[in-house]
């Protein structure tokens, strides 16, 4: 059975033969023959027989049908690769992910899972699997955490809260990777069972989010929201040489994150060429450097250079904003030392904010 999707070309109803299952009620409200999905900030009012934007939730007799029992992706990470600096330093997590997004950005670095229903070909290594098989694959290679990503987690949350509850229940820490491109409706159905949220701030301005298929505003909501919920909040911006790396646009940026609270963390990351931007110039050690001081100048107490390992002096590493000493110190993806004691700077006593138990 086919259907078609928000523009009207024809998809396949099952999102390329992956398993699904009716919706949350709490991400769905029903319109007579047309169901609204609220599982994103396109909210898509779907018609009989069509998807929503993301090609992968539909409308079958008046029903919103979402991803169920299935992975496209499943294995241990460390959990600066998230990134989450300020969760767990030197642990790993279970990382999981599905097929879908909601944008279809040119950059996309999981493109393989996240626009295969975009581009309509056929998915590879889907694997059939529950909940509880997944919180007991983290449990058994002592995993404290467990991450949605790889394709874009709100697509596919009602999935993602079955496994977070059964994970709640074995005291173990819940995070989504996304890009923020959520309802109010979403976040709070997530909140009871989910404790970290790492949000890609794509760039800053509409015109920049209008090319990868959404909207500023929204986003800038998503973090706000999120930092009253009481999630704890990551930020990310990979910055894109031509896209989002203008002196003024990095600095509104790191304002902005600031403004909501100058001890959420601020990742700039590197721009590798790849998907469809494969010939573009990457990212270069100075950009990524005038990035951060960007993050600084703005007040934020943490900025974090990444995906340039070792190239990038001291700024992989955490400082206390009190006193100045080192705290963590990173290579990569990997911890070379932690010196904090009770959540704490040893040297000050000044409290450093993340999760630093599970």
């Amino acid at each position: 059975m086919h259907f078609k999707n928000d523009s009207g070309n024809t998809t396949k109803e099952d999102a390329l033969n992956a398993p699904v299952a009716p919706a949350s009620e709490a991400l769905t409200k029903n319109e007579g023959d047309t169901v609204q999905c609220l599982a994103c900030a396109h909210q898509c009012h779907i018609k009989e027989s069509h998807t929503g934007k993301c090609r992968i939730r539909f409308n079958r007799n008046g029903i919103l049908y979402a991803p169920d029992g299935y992975v496209a992706g499943l294995q241990i990470d460390p959990i600066e690769k998230k990134p989450f600096y300020h969760v767990l330093p030197g642990s790993n997590a279970l990382s999981f992910g599905m097929l879908g997004c909601n944008y279809h950005c040119s950059f996309c670095q999981n493109w393989m899972s996240s626009q295969q229903p975009h581009r309509q070909e056929k998915p590879l290594n889907i694997q059939s699997c529950s909940p509880s098989e997944i919180v007991d694959t983290a449990i058994a290679q002592n995993v404290p955490a467990i991450v949605s990503t790889y394709n874009e987690p709100l697509i596919t949350a009602d999935w993602a809260v079955r496994i977070f509850e059964k994970a709640k229940e074995k005291g173990l820490l819940c995070g989504f990777v996304s890009n923020g491109f959520a309802s109010p409706t979403v976040l709070k159905f997530m909140r009871p069972v989910t404790d970290l949220y790492k949000v890609d701030l794509k760039c800053f301005t509409d015109r920049g989010y209008q090319m990868l298929g959404g909207r500023l505003h929204p986003v800038l909501n998503t973090i706000e929201m999120l930092a009253e919920l009481g999630f704890w909040v990551e930020v990310v911006t990979l910055v894109v040489p031509g896209f989002n790396d203008s002196p003024k646009e990095l600095a509104d940026t790191a304002i902005f994150i600031a403004g909501i609270s100058p001890k959420i963390p601020w990742h700039v990351t590197a721009f590798h060429p790849t998907y469809k931007m494969a010939n573009k110039t990457p990212t270069s050690q100075r950009q990524l450097e005038h990035a951060y001081d960007a993050g600084k100048d703005a007040g934020l107490h943490y900025v974090y250079a990444g995906n340039m390992a070792g190239r990038v002096a001291n700024r992989e590493h955490t400082y206390c904003p009190h006193c100045a000493s080192l705290l963590i110190e990173r290579r990569g993806f990997h911890v070379l030392q932690n010196r904090l004691v009770a959540n704490s700077c040893p040297d000050c006593n000044t409290k450093i904010p993340g999760r630093w138990q599970s």
